[in-house]
């Protein structure tokens, strides 16, 4: 997202994050703000990733993920949204009293530790993707 300067090429863009923080990452907005006027006129889908999605149950918090998404909609309106569960790497998460809490989540089964990506489900996403793009 950083390289990209000029989306003019591009007849589709296809734009996603991880959450952190109930947010979309910085750069993932700051990509959709600096090309908010491009992507207005193509079609655009976002794909959202998230360990609230790996939780058990996590259906009962998929509206709740959904809302994160409202940022980006303020922007430009996708039109389509994926959101795919994903798996917690610690490595990528600054050192904050939020990482200890995950870790706390986690070591108390809250949070899953292992990779939760459905790669079928993301398959399937992509490929519908092919009509409305």
């Amino acid at each position: 997202m950083q390289e990209v300067k000029d989306l003019a090429p591009y007849r589709a863009v296809v734009a996603g994050s991880a959450i952190r923080g109930s947010k979309w990452l910085p750069e993932a907005m700051q990509f959709v703000r600096t090309h908010q006027a491009a992507l207005a006129r193509k079609p655009f889908a976002t794909f959202t990733v998230c360990i609230t999605l790996a939780m058990p149950g996590a259906d009962k918090y998929r509206e709740g993920v959904r809302a994160w998404l409202e940022p980006v909609r303020a922007l430009v309106k996708p039109v389509s949204e994926g959101l795919f569960a994903d798996r917690l790497d610690f490595s990528k998460l600054p050192f904050s009293l939020k990482k200890l809490q995950f870790r706390v989540a986690v070591a108390l089964g809250i949070f899953p530790k292992d990779d939760r990506r459905d790669w079928q489900a993301i398959q399937g996403w992509a490929e519908s993707l092919r009509p409305v793009l």
